[in-house]
């Protein structure tokens, strides 16, 4: 129970990375603030189910890409804690359209909200609760990206969401160095094409499967993640800052939608 008294707030936690990292940091003994934009019955039951670990959890509806939401997501979920702080911010949520499409075929309200969802609320989420952060001198805080996105390459058909979360990059690395004498690490997570159902299994449930565009050969789950995110969140984890961790087994999605 290594992080019994801390409080997590977890992004687009409903279901998929989000909801896996939630059930991961309970068993750890953490408090949960759950967030979700439409899934309301999915998150309001996995907020009871997390109250099976012996640990509190909610569910707060907030749209990360609009920024009134985002202030509104902060003061509730502050407000719930005990503590009054949130300790760890888990920023999973960020907008994404399948549909492969060259940038001047976007349209303009596409642009902005995929930019603000990815990068600007990440921002604005992560300037309401560092204050609470460094008055208790300890602080997590893991931005979600996408595999290879620290190498700031060209992804053709991505073009607006990968410009948001490269940016992210940036962001990242540079509060990693300004938080660090005040307790708070900063990290980002970048997955691998993670599908389907598989966002929600376990490494033991996908072992018998093949993923032929994965070098380790089998598919990436939401355990992969989860297991990397709560490493990260431990406090004896206080020495790593500012990393960009792929959790990829090997994918690379930009040259896979290159071919």
């Amino acid at each position: 129970m290594e992080l019994k008294g801390r409080t997590a707030l977890i992004t687009g936690s409903a279901k998929g990375l989000g909801k896996v990292t939630a059930l991961t940091l309970a068993r750890l003994g953490c408090d949960i603030v759950l967030n979700y934009v439409t899934s309301e019955q999915e998150a309001k039951q996995l907020a009871a189910d997390l109250e099976r670990y012996g640990v509190r959890a909610t569910a707060i509806r907030g749209d990360i890409a609009e920024a009134s939401d985002v202030t509104q997501l902060a003061a509730q979920a502050k407000q719930w804690s005990v503590s009054g702080v949130i300790d760890i911010l888990i920023n999973n949520a960020g907008p994404f359209i399948r549909e492969r499409r060259s940038f001047a075929d976007y349209e303009e309200e596409e642009i902005t909200r995929l930019v603000n969802g990815n990068l600007l609320g990440v921002m604005l989420l992560d300037h309401k609760l560092l204050p609470g952060m460094r008055g208790r001198q300890w602080g997590r805080i893991i931005h979600f990206g996408f595999g290879h996105a620290g190498e700031g390459r060209a992804w053709p058909h991505r073009s607006v969401y990968a410009a948001a979360k490269t940016g992210l990059v940036s962001f990242t690395k540079t509060l990693a160095v300004e938080e660090a004498p005040n307790g708070i690490t900063v990290h980002m997570i970048c997955p691998g094409d993670i599908r389907g159902a598989n966002k929600e299994k376990t490494i033991d449930q996908v072992l018998g499967e093949r993923d032929e565009e994965s070098r380790l050969g089998r598919p990436g789950t939401g355990e992969d993640v989860a297991r990397m995110v709560a490493f990260l969140c431990l406090p004896q984890s206080d020495y790593l800052t500012g990393n960009i961790v792929d959790v990829t087994g090997g994918f690379d999605p930009i040259k896979t939608s290159i071919r």
